[in-house]
């Protein structure tokens, strides 16, 4: 059994909920990455701030990312796997919620981050395609 721990990307990191958005992107930038789970202040994952976010939810809206903060911009219930769930269950929770990023905690701490590219390093083809295809899967009308 191949479990969420051992395909994630070790060494995630979160953004604190007060932090803002301009410092969220130079975060983004120093790591290489283009989400960042939002922990609030008892650490525990409120939310997941993506580059598009900073981009459409704050820049594209006229505000100033420097004045907005990460917490502002956590939405909904946010979706994360254990480090021991088995990957058919990851597949599972990124298709149902139809997700490209997956925190991973253990004992209540952020351990790691799943992505496309990690499943992309782990999966067959087939698993792939079957997966791209539900969470890609147009939901309702309107530009995708």
């Amino acid at each position: 059994m191949t479990t969420a721990g051992e395909i994630m990307h070790r060494g995630a990191r979160w953004i604190p909920a007060h932090e803002t958005l301009d410092r969220a992107a130079q975060l983004m930038r120093e790591l290489n990455v283009g989400a960042l789970p939002i922990g609030d202040d008892n650490d525990r994952l409120c939310g997941i701030l993506t580059d598009r976010d900073i981009v459409v939810g704050c820049v594209a809206m006229g505000r100033d990312p420097a004045r907005v903060t990460a917490g502002e911009m956590a939405r909904g219930t946010p979706r994360w796997i254990d480090a021991s769930a088995d990957v058919g269950d990851v597949l599972g929770e990124m298709r149902n919620h139809q997700i490209r990023r997956l925190p991973v905690i253990e004992n209540k701490r952020l351990v790691g981050m799943i992505s496309e590219a990690d499943l992309a390093r782990h999966l067959s083809e087939g698993e792939i395609a079957s997966w791209a295809e539900s969470v890609y899967a147009r939901t309702g009308p309107g530009p995708h």
